[in-house]
C-alpha cells in the first residue's frame, strides 16, 4: 500500500450530471511544476486565484477558481489542486482529459473509487473511522444519520474508542511488567486495583457498544417489504406512510406490476418501503415477471409486512412466504382496511389492524417498524457505526469478559490475563484503522465515489 501514495491522482470530484459548479481535483506529491504546465502560471497556496483553464492551444476550457494547497496542509495530506468551474458534464470532461494529458508526464492517473479518502487516511490526516464516516455523510437519508455522520467525522467516536484503549494498554502494561514476578502476581490485583480498573474498562466498552449499535441503526436503517394478495391495500399503505402518492391505487387486481420504492424518516431512521405486485397465480407474462420480483424483494427484505385485507385469510400465503424469505427477516401480519368493518378492532399479539385510508393503526406500525429496527427512541445515537465497528466491539467485550473470568480464579494465571488484554485492544485498533488488513481497506474504500 506504500507505494499508492507515490503517483498524483485526479477525478472529477462532484456528482454526476449538470450543475452549477464542478470540481476537478487532483492530489500528489510536489504539484508546482503540473500546475504550471497546466495553467501557465503558478498558484499561491490557500488562495483562491480566478483565471482561465486553457486547452492545448491556449483557448479556454473555461474559467473558474485555482485552490491549491500544500501538504500536508491538505485533506489527503500531499498537495492538492481543485479546479473549480462550471458544472457541465461536457466542460468537466474535457477539464479532466486535459490534466490526464498535461499530467502524462508526471504520471497523473485517474483516481479508484475512494482514493482522495484513503490517502488522507494513509497520510494520518484521518482514522478508518472517520474515512468511513466521510462516505455515510454523503450517503445519509434522514437529517438524524447526517448529523451523527458529522460527528463520526469530526473524530468523537473514534476519541472514545483511543481513550478506552489507552485504558487497556496501561492495565497491560502493569500486567506485563509484573510477569517478570510470577510470586507477585495475587498482590498485583490488589495493589493496582486490577479488578475495578476492569470493571470500569468493561463498563465504558458497554456504553460504547450500546450507542453504536443505535448507530449502525441510524445508519443503514430497514429494509420493509409490502407483501400480499392483489387488492389488499399496499399500494394504499406505502402511499400513507411516505406521505406522498407514489403507487397507483385502483380496485382493479393486479394493477402494481412492478416494484415502487420509497425511503421514509422514521425518528430519524431510514426505513426503505417497498411495494410490489399482488401474489396470485395469473397468465399475464408481464404481471407474471412482477410477482417473481416480489418475491425476489421478499427474499432480501428485512421486514415483510403480509397484508391481508379485513375480509381475506392472512394464512393464505404465509407458507409460502415462510417459505422464501431469509432467515434474518422477520413477517409482520397486518390487516387492511378495517374501516370497513362495523366492529370496534384492536390489534392482536400477532396482527396489526390498520386503514390505510382514515390512517387508523398506522402510528402503532410506525412504531412497531421502530422496535423491529431495534431503535430506542429515547436514545439518539451520538454517532453513526456500521456493523463492523459493533462486531469489533462485541469481540472486545467478549476479551474483557474473559480477563475477568481469569482474575478471579483462584490460581491466576497473569499471562493469559494479559494476553485477553491485548486481544481487546487488537479488536479496538481494527475500528479506529490502527490494526487492518489491507483487503479490509480495499473493501472499504472502493464503496466511495470517484471523486472522494
Amino acid at each position: 500500500m506504500g507505494s499508492l501514495n507515490q503517483r498524483p491522482i485526479v477525478a472529477i470530484a462532484t456528482a454526476p450530471g449538470r450543475g452549477g459548479i464542478g470540481v476537478v481535483r487532483v492530489s500528489g506529491p510536489h504539484l508546482g511544476p503540473f500546475i504550471y504546465a497546466l495553467l501557465g502560471r503558478a498558484l499561491e497556496p490557500r488562495h483562491a486565484t480566478y483565471c482561465r483553464f486553457p486547452d492545448a492551444d491556449g483557448n479556454a476550457i473555461d474559467q473558474g477558481i485555482a485552490l491549491y494547497f500544500v501538504g500536508p496542509a491538505s485533506y489527503t495530506g500531499e498537495d492538492v489542486l481543485e479546479l473549480q468551474g462550471h458544472g457541465g458534464p461536457a466542460v468537466l470532461q474535457q477539464l479532466l482529459n486535459r490534466c490526464l494529458t498535461v499530467g502524462s508526464k508526471f504520471n497523473i492517473h485517474i483516481a479508484s473509487p475512494g482514493e482522495f479518502t484513503l490517502r488522507a487516511f494513509l497520510n494520518d490526516k484521518i482514522d478508518l473511522a472517520q474515512a468511513e464516516a466521510i462516505a455515510d455523510l454523503i450517503d445519509a437519508t434522514s437529517e438524524a444519520a447526517a448529523r451523527a455522520a458529522v460527528v463520526s467525522m469530526t473524530g468523537s467516536f473514534s476519541k472514545c474508542i483511543n481513550t478506552l484503549s489507552a485504558s487497556i494498554v496501561n492495565l497491560r502494561l502493569l500486567v506485563e511488567a509484573t510477569l517478570d514476578f510470577p510470586e507477585e502476581e495475587i498482590e498485583f490485583l490488589e495493589k493496582y486495583q486490577a479488578h475495578a480498573k476492569l470493571e470500569v474498562l468493561q463498563r465504558e466498552l458497554a456504553e460504547i457498544l450500546s450507542a453504536s449499535r443505535q448507530g449502525v441503526v441510524l445508519r443503514e436503517g430497514l429494509h420493509v417489504v409490502l407483501a400480499g394478495e392483489p387488492n389488499v391495500g399496499k399500494s394504499s399503505l406505502l402511499n400513507a406512510l411516505s406521505g406522498q402518492d407514489l403507487a397507483i391505487v385502483t380496485h382493479i387486481a393486479g394493477t402494481t406490476r412492478d416494484k415502487v420504492s420509497q425511503v421514509i424518516s422514521l425518528d430519524g431512521v431510514p426505513i426503505t418501503i417497498t411495494d410490489t405486485a399482488g401474489l396470485r397465480d395469473t397468465a399475464d407474462t408481464i404481471e407474471a415477471i412482477g410477482i417473481e420480483r416480489t418475491w425476489a424483494a421478499i427474499e432480501q427484505a428485512d421486514v415483510i409486512l403480509h397484508l391481508s385485507a379485513i375480509d381475506t385469510n392472512h394464512l393464505t400465503l404465509d407458507p409460502y412466504i415462510q417459505k422464501r424469505r431469509s432467515a434474518k427477516s422477520i413477517v409482520l401480519k397486518v390487516c387492511n382496511k378495517v374501516d370497513l368493518s362495523n366492529k370496534l378492532i384492536n390489534g392482536s399479539h400477532d396482527t396489526l389492524f390498520i386503514s390505510a385510508k382514515t390512517g387508523q393503526g398506522l402510528d402503532a406500525l410506525r412504531a412497531k417498524l421502530l422496535e423491529l429496527a431495534g431503535w430506542n427512541p429515547g436514545q439518539e445515537s451520538p454517532w453513526l457505526a456500521r456493523r463492523r465497528h459493533v462486531d469489533a466491539l462485541i469481540a472486545a467485550q467478549k476479551h474483557l469478559t474473559q480477563a475477568s473470568e481469569y482474575a478471579l480464579q483462584k490460581d491466576l494465571v497473569l499471562d493469559l490475563f494479559a494476553e485477553e488484554l491485548r486481544l481487546a485492544h487488537t479488536q479496538l485498533g481494527l475500528i479506529t484503522g490502527q490494526m487492518t488488513p489491507d483487503d479490509l481497506l480495499g473493501e472499504i474504500f472502493s464503496r466511495f465515489c470517484i471523486g472522494k
